[in-house]
């Protein structure tokens, strides 16, 4: 590198460098347009080379990128087994800690017994009363026989959706229910609560919230359809109220089983045989309790071990476990532990799945394509969800094509950036279709969904293909090699059974419509204009060459016979309009066809009668106006090119490019049949 390329270079790495001062100077300092030339040169070859080095680079490093990505996958293995193992310790320390809190706590339920003998259910039910009399609302919670007190405290209810903290509440444990109630800000006397809910025990289940700091010592109570999560003072506390809300429920469910042998007839005349069939049946829920084991390690830990997945992002791992559940318990009776376990992992399942639809929002990093979703959307498919998993997909994927037509730089050549746009949108929409047919191969009723969607997709890519080819006013011809583009590209779907080629042409059948009638415009306008000048005289073409030029462009037009409208040297035996005229409409011809599908064949067709008409009227009206006999015999030999040349030509060419005749064309032909005539009559058609 030399040195103007070395102090170059340093000058662009400078951390204090500004691009507009550098471009004010430099133009300031530029003798012309040369100079800005020879520095644009030397700034192109100095990224050129940077490019260069940074490819160099990548590929010196190749090796290595391969080796630290196995490595970041063996520590992340590593970090998964640790933590289950982490966790593991901590089930056993928690339950070596329960064991030793269970035996100290009966020791301590023994002295206070000793010391408290007289403590009886009146007392509790006393208590209970002298509290209650606290909370506004609440005196008819003591209608209840047998009702009083086991446990109360201070909590911090959460929001369950953010984790926002809402209110402050007391909570009432009883032998039968749980109250809750809210503080009052401004009290009144003794009145310090304001009664907010009355569950029964048996309509909520208990579930413990792991703690993730800030958000710890808090545990949640289960309604269906709706949960509450409360938040202790202490680990101490919170270890308390689980404990005794767990004994509580248990000891409610004893006693009712008791209540209920005890109302039961226990008649000594009844042989222990019962005759009535039904009371095998009253038995089968005791014993179906008993037989559904769910003392299993991985049951027990189920629930945390869920949590853990979700948190650690495993959601193959956590899917796994809920399928090992569910066949588990596939076919076991429904018992009331099954229920409640049921509930405990459907709260999982919700986190689960609001963690996938997550995955899968077009907030997320759109980058990767269509298989970087194929990981939620699989889990989602396992847990059942295959409809939210292909509308959420099919979100992503049309954010994901948006994303990228609005990211494409509009520059250079329309053609170009239709090439571009085309690449970019129909490999997008050819992955999407190929991963989508891949991911739910198994769900026939999500593939109309698909369908559906990409036809809304083909609209945004039509919209953005209109904007740029039909708003800005581009030529017929552009336009022409713009759709045939885009319908080459759309074919490409046709190789995984997609075809929408329809839909494309339905979109773009208004504004090519207005193309067609556009240009045609243009050509009468044009073709009016040389009317009004014309002189009828021969053209002279100055040159061979380009009298040859012209016969060349003429015989591309499909003008075999035109040899013979040439003369001598450089003259050409026809006007100067009818050989412009002619040229301008075969190209429009040409132009028509690239673009033509079966909805614009009467506009098209109706174009070419119009723009034939003005050439036709003007011939026959020049023919009756002229009186020299000169300049008669020259109208008369083009309007005979015209007939007898162009207008054959322009049938034919539109039915091989339609594929059937044009009758209204066939018709214009034999109306304006010229007839040789003397030159001093004044008819020229018939």
């Amino acid at each position: 590198m030399t040195d103007t390329g070395s102090r170059l270079r340093k000058q662009l790495e400078s951390a204090n460098f500004d691009p507009q001062n550098y471009v004010k100077q430099l133009s300031q300092q530029s003798d012309g347009d040369r100079d800005l030339q020879e520095h644009r040169q030397k700034i192109q070859t100095l990224a050129d080379e940077t490019a260069q080095n940074l490819k160099k680079n990548v590929y010196k490093n190749y090796r290595q990128f391969i080796e630290t990505a196995k490595e970041i996958s063996y520590l992340e293995s590593e970090m998964y087994q640790l933590s289950h193992i982490l966790t593991e310790q901590k089930s056993i320390m928690e339950s070596i800690t329960q064991a030793l809190l269970s035996a100290d706590k009966d020791e301590t339920s023994k002295e206070m017994l000793a010391a408290f003998p007289k403590e009886t259910d009146e007392l509790k039910q006393r208590t209970l009363t002298s509290l209650l009399e606290k909370v506004e609302g609440g005196k008819n919670i003591m209608d209840t026989p047998g009702r009083h007190l086991v446990y109360n405290g201070d909590l911090a209810e959460f929001d369950v959706d953010n984790m926002a903290p809402i209110q402050k509440v007391h909570a009432f444990l009883m032998n039968d229910c749980l109250l809750i109630a809210t503080w009052l800000p401004n009290r009144r006397g003794t009145v310090k609560y304001k009664y907010n809910a009355l569950y029964d025990l048996e309509s909520f289940a208990v579930v413990n919230v792991k703690d993730n700091p800030p958000m710890k010592d808090m545990f949640k109570i289960l309604m269906f359809p709706d949960s509450r999560i409360f938040q202790a003072e202490n680990s101490k506390v919170k270890k308390e109220w689980l404990e005794i809300l767990d004994e509580t429920k248990k000891n409610k469910v004893t006693k009712d089983r008791h209540k209920k042998e005890e109302e039961a007839p226990n008649s000594p005349a009844r042989p222990e045989v019962s005759t009535n069939p039904f009371d095998e049946d009253d038995d089968e829920p005791a014993d179906a309790e008993e037989s559904v084991d769910l003392s299993l390690e991985w049951i027990q830990e189920l629930p945390e071990d869920l949590d853990v997945c979700i948190a650690q992002r495993d959601f193959e791992g956590a899917v796994d476990l809920l399928d090992k559940l569910n066949e588990y318990l596939k076919e076991q009776p429904v018992t009331p532990k099954v229920k409640e376990l049921r509930s405990k992992v459907d709260e999982r399942v919700r986190q689960l799945t609001e963690v996938l639809v997550f995955e899968l929002s077009p907030d997320r990093s759109l980058r990767g394509g269509p298989r970087a979703t194929r990981r939620a959307v699989s889990q989602l498919i396992r847990l059942g969800q295959s409809t939210k998993a292909c509308e959420l997909f099919l979100k992503n994927r049309a954010a994901a094509v948006q994303t990228a037509i609005r990211q494409l730089r509009i520059e250079g050549a329309t053609l170009l950036y239709i090439h571009k746009l085309c690449n970019i949108f129909f490999t997008s929409l050819l992955e999407t279709a190929k991963e989508f047919e891949m991911d739910f191969a198994g769900n026939t009723g999500c593939y109309s969904a698909f369908v559906v969607w990409s036809k809304s997709a083909m609209k945004m890519f039509v919209n953005a293909f209109s904007k740029q080819v039909f708003d800005s006013k581009e030529s017929l011809s552009t336009a022409a090699e713009c759709v045939k583009v885009a319908k080459e590209h759309c074919k490409q779907l046709s190789e995984i059974g997609l075809d929408l080629t329809f839909t494309l042409q339905s979109l773009l059948v208004r504004d090519i419509k207005a193309a067609l009638q556009s240009y045609k415009d243009i050509i009468i306008e044009a073709t009016k204009h040389r009317n009004s000048e014309e002189m009828w005289r021969r053209m002279n073409l100055m040159t061979p060459e380009a009298l040859a030029k012209l016969k060349e462009e003429m015989r591309s037009c499909g003008m075999g016979s035109f040899e013979q409208y040439t003369g001598d040297d450089c003259w050409v035996n026809l006007s100067y309009t009818v050989v412009a005229f002619t040229k301008q409409m075969m190209s429009f011809l040409e132009e028509g066809l690239k673009l033509y599908f079966p909805e614009l064949h009467m506009v098209l067709l109706e174009s070419l009668r119009e723009i034939i008409l003005v050439a036709v009227q003007h011939v026959d009206y020049s023919l009756r106006c002229e009186q020299e006999a000169d300049k008669k015999a020259f109208i008369l030999q083009n309007a005979t090119f015209l007939h007898d040349t162009v207008l054959p030509v322009v049938e034919r060419r539109f039915e091989e490019g339609v594929g059937k005749p044009a009758k209204q064309l066939q018709d214009l032909r034999k109306s304006t049949r010229p007839v040789r005539v003397n030159p001093e009559s004044t008819t020229s058609v018939v």
